[in-house]
């Protein structure tokens, strides 16, 4: 089983403009990124796909793997299935994200575990929500699961609601979930992922992944422990810079 891992990275973003190439104690997050996954030991090949010169020329300067992608596209996914098309031989590609500078290669390794089943055909990472805060956050994404540890729904509402219990209760009721945004997907899937039009659901909850439930397709889970860390705003980089370099 041959694994690409592959990193989405624009320049255009509303909140954080240009945020690949921002300077996180002496290395462009882009690098960062980069090199955890070449910690990876899952990963046969990691390569950053981009719509950027100037990102392209970074990953460049690094002796980074780099490809030039279409500006048109809508998400990561998109921009991933450019790149199967364009390098074959692999089996599985793991869409990264490209804001997250200290992802834990572990993290990686244990999403691309879940292919040792081959009926696998998508793979993401939870953790169990132990904050209020992160609960009632709807930037971050909740996931309700069946017995086969399938996500079944996911929502930037508290989900499962508990009627009759005041929400500061709910942690006490049962284990919630929070959503890591990092995909595995069997490369004939993902190439079927791109050709499904915008689903209800997905347009109503902003979350790309319930088209795919929606249509059928079934995703794996597998619990991490580990808190990432991403940066979708200059605060969110003054948090990280405080975190790991005070």
């Amino acid at each position: 089983m041959k694994v690409i891992g592959i990193i989405p990275a624009r320049f255009d973003s509303s909140r954080f403009p240009g945020k690949p190439l921002i300077d996180i104690a002496g290395q462009t997050m882009i690098q960062r990124v980069y090199n955890q996954c070449k910690h990876a030991g899952s990963l046969h090949e990691v390569i950053v796909a981009t719509d950027d010169q100037r990102i392209f020329d970074q990953v460049k300067s690094f002796a980074g793997n780099v490809i030039m992608t279409n500006k048109n596209h809508q998400s990561g996914t998109d921009r991933c299935a450019e790149v199967i098309n364009n390098i074959q031989g692999f089996d599985i590609a793991v869409n990264i994200q490209g804001d997250e500078p200290f992802i834990d290669p572990q993290q990686i390794d244990l999403l691309v575990s879940c292919f040792a089943n081959p009926q696998v055909e998508i793979a993401t990472l939870i953790r169990k929500i132990t904050l209020q805060d992160e609960l009632t956050n709807p930037n971050k994404p909740k996931v309700i699961l069946n017995t086969d540890q399938e996500a079944i729904y996911f929502s930037r509402h508290p989900i499962p609601y508990f009627r009759g219990v005041e929400i500061h209760q709910w942690l006490e009721k049962t284990d919630f979930y929070n959503h890591i945004g990092i995909y595995g997907y069997q490369v004939d899937v993902l190439k079927k992922l791109t050709q499904l039009k915008p689903s209800k659901l997905e347009l109503a909850e902003s979350l790309e992944q319930l088209r795919w439930i929606e249509n059928g397709f079934r995703i794996k889970t597998a619990l991490s422990n580990h808190s990432n860390d991403a940066i979708d705003t200059p605060e969110d980089l003054q948090i990280i810079l405080k975190k790991y370099f005070n």
